[in-house]
C-alpha cells in the first residue's frame, strides 16, 4: 500500500485506502465525495476544520 502523505487529496488517500473514510467522518469531514475532497490536500481540509494535520496523520496511519 503506498504511503499516505498530508500534501495528497482527499480522494486519493480513499483510493489508497478507503479505511481512512471513518477517521475523517469522525473528525467533521463530511464531504467525502465532494469536489473539494478531490481537489483540497489532507493538510488542508485539516486547516479548515481547525484539526492538527500531526495529530490527524497518526490517526490516519492506524487505519
Amino acid at each position: 500500500m503506498a504511503e499516505i502523505t498530508k500534501d495528497m487529496t482527499i480522494g486519493e488517500i480513499l483510493r489508497i485506502n478507503p479505511n481512512v473514510a471513518p477517521i475523517l467522518m469522525e473528525i467533521g469531514m463530511h464531504c467525502l465525495g465532494c469536489p473539494s475532497a478531490q481537489g483540497e490536500t489532507l493538510e488542508e481540509a485539516a486547516m479548515v476544520h481547525g484539526i492538527k494535520i500531526d495529530d490527524l496523520m497518526e490517526k490516519v496511519a492506524e487505519a
